[in-house]
């Protein structure tokens, strides 16, 4: 069976130890290879603070010395809104239609999926990997719900059969850190240590857009 690509997209503005952590439990928990996304224009919320060549920046320092995670910068090279949609037809067109795609998405995020741009559509293009903490959950509803029904899939071995159109929930690690902390933080003069990876403080001037 086809080893799976997984995807995982975010303003990552700046990235923290919690994307790095959620994204390495799922290629673990896929075998997966995860490519972090960052979006240049996202559609759901507030623009980034850092220029989409800034933020890029921190994630490839933050992905320094391992081979599991990658940067991939399509997003950011894309003109308008950073549609997911747009990005799975262009992966698909990339790697074929027979090799397993996987969209990781928080639970919470997933709870919201009918607001997406075309959203119904995600499924023909990829696997649904929901990042599940212990503990955290949201209602889902009634029309997700019923898209879903049938989709659902029992592990993760059973993605590899398909190219895409399942749902799976993958349990990660509970870190309570956020974007917004870390930036609040610098702001203040104080540095985000062990919420960051260390490679950022290696490089000083990778934090300089979100300090006053």
């Amino acid at each position: 069976m086809t080893r799976p690509i997984a995807i995982l997209g975010g303003t990552f503005d700046p990235i923290h130890n919690a994307h790095l952590r959620v994204a390495w439990e799922a290629a673990e928990h896929l075998d997966a290879e995860v490519r972090l996304l960052p979006a240049s224009v996202p559609p759901h919320r507030d623009q980034p603070v850092a220029s989409a060549e800034q933020r890029a920046a921190l994630v490839r320092v933050a992905l320094a010395g391992q081979e599991r995670l990658t940067l991939d910068t399509r997003e950011l090279r894309r003109e308008g809104p950073s549609y997911t949609i747009d990005t799975l037809i262009e992966l698909r067109t990339e790697i074929g239609e027979a090799r397993p795609l996987v969209l990781l998405i928080g639970a919470d995020a997933f709870a919201g999926l009918p607001g997406w741009h075309r959203w119904r559509e995600l499924f023909d293009f990829a696997h649904i990997g929901v990042l599940t903490r212990p503990g955290h959950g949201a209602a889902l509803p009634t029309e997700l719900r019923t898209k879903i029904a049938s989709r659902r899939c029992p592990g993760a071995a059973a993605l590899r059969e398909s190219a895409a159109g399942r749902v799976l929930p993958i349990p990660v690690t509970p870190l309570e850190i956020s974007a917004s902390q870390v930036r609040e933080l610098l702001a203040a003069g104080r540095e985000p240590r062990y919420l960051m990876p260390d490679a950022a403080f290696a490089e000083p001037n990778l934090l300089a857009p979100y300090r006053s």
